[in-house]
């Protein structure tokens, strides 16, 4: 986010979407944006006798993926460093926002959310959300941004991998008795540079 002379947050704007720090009037809107993606293909994880595999494969029926209801369970609040939301307004509509949380002890900027509306997908917004978050690893003095998708979001993936991060471990559990079970926990992560 720029700065005004008095230091003070200053929006930028990228064609008629303007970023800016959340506030707690954003939160319903917020919680309103539809996160649900379709795609045709996956990224599948195999165990190997040394490790895994980590393949996209063409599906055959499109997958419509409809994320269920934040739990607000304690994996997704923030850590014991600053957080940030920053929010992509489409004038007085919420079109996206990305949610990150630092971390002291091993310098890392966690994404904890992030999601675009799908009229605004394609656009650009997810990648300046992404450039915020960067921005404010790089005020905490972090090393590395870190984020983890699940392995049937591809669309994601995709745009995480246009922005730098790459693929740093996996999870083969981690959703196991949630309404995801069956997925896989992709961890990814790009250097602060």
């Amino acid at each position: 986010m720029k700065r005004t002379a008095d230091g003070a947050a200053a929006p930028d704007t990228a064609g008629t979407v303007v970023h800016r720090v959340a506030r707690p009037e954003d939160g319903e809107a917020i919680a309103g944006i539809d996160t649900s993606f379709t795609t045709d293909s996956v990224f599948e994880v195999t165990v190997t006798g040394g490790g895994f595999r980590v393949v996209e494969t063409r599906v055959e029926h499109p997958v419509h993926k409809v994320f269920p209801a934040d739990d607000g369970g304690e994996d997704d609040q923030g850590g014991p460093g600053p957080d940030r939301t920053v929010v992509a307004l489409d004038g007085d509509e919420v079109c996206g926002f990305v949610t990150v949380s630092f971390a002291p002890w091993n310098r890392r900027l966690t994404v904890r959310d992030i999601a675009v509306a799908p009229a605004w997908r394609g656009r650009g917004v997810g990648r300046t959300l992404l450039r915020h978050a960067v921005d404010f690893a790089k005020e905490c003095g972090a090393v590395h941004v870190w984020l983890e998708v699940s392995n049937v979001n591809a669309p994601a993936v995709h745009a995480y991998l246009r922005a730098g991060f790459v693929l740093c471990g996996l999870d083969t559990t981690l959703y196991e008795g949630t309404e995801s079970a069956g997925e896989v926990a992709l961890f990814m992560s790009r250097r602060v540079d």
